[in-house]
């Protein structure tokens, strides 16, 4: 029966996992675990070399005697700060016509500067908490951003992940130690007016919309008990899952709003139902937690057989074993990632 040819190129370095669901995802589907590759290999100044073969892409990783020509990449779980080295990359993928959801490093740039993302929101009537972006601003530049915001604000950095770096600010010396702590890291940063999201008996509470080519695939809420903590679910907010039907209709078309807004074709968009429904970021590449193998998973990798299936639908080898696709690899096994 037909097995396509799956490279899943991540970055080890990550601690979310996603490359686990993805492994698990693509082997459900397909019957065959995927070839993982380290994704520093065709980062900027990586040994990972991409040429054109017969009108098909074919990647190498000389170090390590890899050399494979897949019909999907499926290019995942890339921390923030390592996205810009693998935007020519991204073009070799796009250019060569390899079936991925990955490409566009336009739309991935425009989700990871959080400066980008409030500018395409503006730009594009997707609503937001009032922000100003700061880089690094003097005492008084700060002090006027935060009286404007109301007084009850979150600083966050242009780039960052999983809220680590995040703050609730609502007293000056609070700003102070922000303003500090992000000049010491040389990043620019954002100030937003607080939304005012908690439920009744005091919970921080916001939503995880995921949106696949248009429309809801999945959402879940985050319950998050310490009101001045983001509301992430590595920072403890418990994720209560939801069913795209019952999430509340604005909270759907603004997921939907933001996602086409920096351009990317899978998205896990964070917003809150107050003030008529905001959304507070895209995430490029959102983490997984558990229960979302079949929910979110699954999917992203269905939508990759089904652009092969569209794109080329004669591509795949018929009985052929698992990886035997893959002219030669190194000793780390198959599976396994390559370094």
């Amino acid at each position: 029966m037909p097995r396509p040819r799956i490279a899943l190129i991540t970055d080890p370095t990550s601690p979310e996992g996603c490359a686990e669901y993805l492994a698990r995802a693509v082997e459900a589907l397909t019957g065959a675990p995927p070839v993982r590759v380290d994704a520093r290999h065709f980062a900027t100044g990586g040994t990972g070399q991409g040429v054109h073969d017969d009108g098909r892409l074919r990647l190498r990783v000389p170090e390590d005697g890899l050399d494979l020509v897949p019909d999907v990449v499926v290019l995942y779980e890339i921390p923030p700060h390592r996205r810009r080295s693998l935007a020519a990359f991204q073009q070799l993928l796009e250019r060569s016509g390899t079936v991925t959801l990955g490409t566009g490093p336009a739309a991935w740039r425009a989700a990871t500067e959080k400066d980008l993302t409030v500018a395409r929101f503006r730009r594009d009537g997707v609503a937001h908490m009032e922000t100003v972006v700061l880089s690094r601003p003097s005492a008084a530049e700060a002090a006027a951003a935060f009286d404007r915001l109301g007084r009850d604000t979150w600083a966050r950095p242009v780039i960052g992940t999983g809220g680590g770096d995040t703050f609730h600010v609502t007293t000056p010396e609070a700003l102070a130690r922000a303003a500090d702590f992000y000049a010491r890291r040389g990043t620019d940063w954002l100030l937003s007016r607080d939304a005012g999201n908690t439920t009744a008996d005091g919970l921080r509470h916001q939503f995880r919309v995921f949106v696949l080519h248009g429309r809801v695939l999945h959402a879940r809420e985050h319950l998050q008990a310490e009101p001045d903590t983001p509301c992430n679910t590595c920072q403890g907010a418990v994720p209560v899952f939801i069913d795209p039907d019952d999430l509340p209709p604005r909270l759907a078309e603004l997921a939907v709003a933001a996602t086409a807004s920096v351009g990317l074709p899978f998205a896990g968009v964070d917003l809150a139902i107050e003030n008529g429904g905001v959304v507070f970021e895209v995430n490029v590449q959102p983490a997984f937690v558990e229960g979302e193998l079949e929910k979110a998973a699954v999917p992203y990798v269905q939508a990759h057989l089904d652009a092969l299936a569209a794109r080329h639908p004669s591509t795949v080898t018929h009985g052929e074993q698992p990886h035997a696709w893959v002219t030669e690899r190194s000793t780390s096994g198959v599976g396994g990632v390559i370094r």
